[in-house]
């Protein structure tokens, strides 16, 4: 029915709850919205999930006197985590859908927001570092050539160790440029265990630190196979748990240090501007120092970086692989927590995969 299609391809959360105020229907984002599906919550108390009293009398009042609510950026508990939105509590005159509820989460909304800049900001970086290392590898070709043809043309030998410093600097730096620039081909997309990828990164974390380090796996076997380029995710995945590793051998012993690796299904999120039913979320979280307040608006950015002795591409090349597999990184860090969220897509954008799901009285 055209309703339960219009209803399913909103992104605002809606709740129809009975005259007892217990659910009778959620659509998709209500669903995402409170992790739970609506066959499930039906019959459920709407108090069993979400905790404001405002809210709470505003239901019973509309309930009553047959009078529309709407609250603007009013936190809500909901499934033990705060959350900022605007929700309306509209009366209906139905014998079984007495109340109809509709929640905006302005977090998300300033999520997308913020995605949205960041990655303006990251892509023009990007142009400019790409830029600036073309402009370096022209003359750095000159040097390397010129110090070549002036090693022939050397009779002592002990000279020839200054012009060997130099073609393996010039190698060096034409290495570090290679870098900054990323991945130059597109991706050998194939259907893969995003588990086999991760298992693989563990092992060679595991093996870098002599089995000192301990990684928690927690993954959710359910995930089915994902479109994806093996060798670039195990490198962007890698990158990602070597600068927590890092992290914490700057601030601990290694054997005090733990990376947990997350594997989860979440549904109804928005990245790159569109929304995906299903998106496979990845999660590294590591109990490191965290991540200094002046640098957490610039990580992704080209040569920055926390150590001394780090160059900052890391961070920069994990993201540019993400993004050509149409995903995302997100980061949230503060003293003894520091995860770095990863989502990449499971399935088409939402609105070119939309399919009817029930019809709602």
């Amino acid at each position: 029915m055209i309703e339960s299609y219009l209803l399913e391809s909103m992104s605002t959360a809606i709740i129809a709850l009975d005259k007892t105020l217990c659910f009778q229907y959620l659509n998709s984002s209500a669903e995402t919205l409170l992790e739970q599906s609506s066959s499930r919550t039906r019959g459920m108390p709407v108090t069993s999930l979400i905790h404001q009293q405002e809210l709470h009398n505003d239901l019973a009042r509309a309930l009553t006197q047959k009078q529309r609510f709407i609250r603007r950026e009013t936190p809500l508990e909901i499934n033990g985590k705060i959350m900022t939105v605007d929700y309306s509590v509209i009366p209906l005159e139905n014998p079984e859908t007495r109340i109809l509820l509709e929640i905006n989460t302005l977090d998300r909304l300033r999520r997308i927001t913020r995605e949205e800049s960041q990655h303006n900001k990251q892509e023009v970086s990007r142009i400019l570092a790409r830029g600036l290392a073309h402009e370096i590898k022209n003359p750095l070709g000159g040097i390397r050539g010129a110090a070549q043809l002036l090693a022939r043309m050397l009779k002592e030998p002990s000279l020839l160790d200054y012009t060997e410093v130099i073609i393996q600097e010039a190698d060096r730096l034409r290495d570090l440029v290679d870098r900054m620039l990323g991945p130059l081909t597109p991706p050998k997309i194939a259907a893969v265990n995003i588990h086999e990828i991760l298992e693989r990164v563990t092992q060679l974390i595991t093996a870098e630190t002599e089995g000192a380090l301990h990684i928690v796996r927690d993954y959710d076997p359910s995930i089915p196979d994902i479109p994806a380029d093996k060798e670039l995710l195990i490198q962007a995945f890698l990158n990602l748990a070597r600068n927590a590793m890092q992290a914490i051998a700057q601030s601990m012993a290694i054997s005090d240090g733990q990376i947990i690796i997350r594997s989860r299904v979440t549904r109804q999120f928005t990245m790159n501007s569109e929304r995906r039913r299903l998106v496979c979320h990845i999660a590294i979280i590591d109990n490191g120092p965290g991540i200094p307040d002046y640098l957490k608006e610039s990580i992704f950015y080209p040569m920055i970086s926390g150590r001394p002795e780090g160059t900052g591409l890391g961070l920069p090349m994990a993201q540019s692989i993400i993004s050509q597999h149409q995903g995302l990184i997100e980061c949230e860090s503060q003293p003894g927590r520091t995860s770095f969220d990863i989502y990449l897509p499971l399935t088409q954008p939402y609105n070119q995969a939309i399919t009817k799901k029930r019809s709602f009285s």
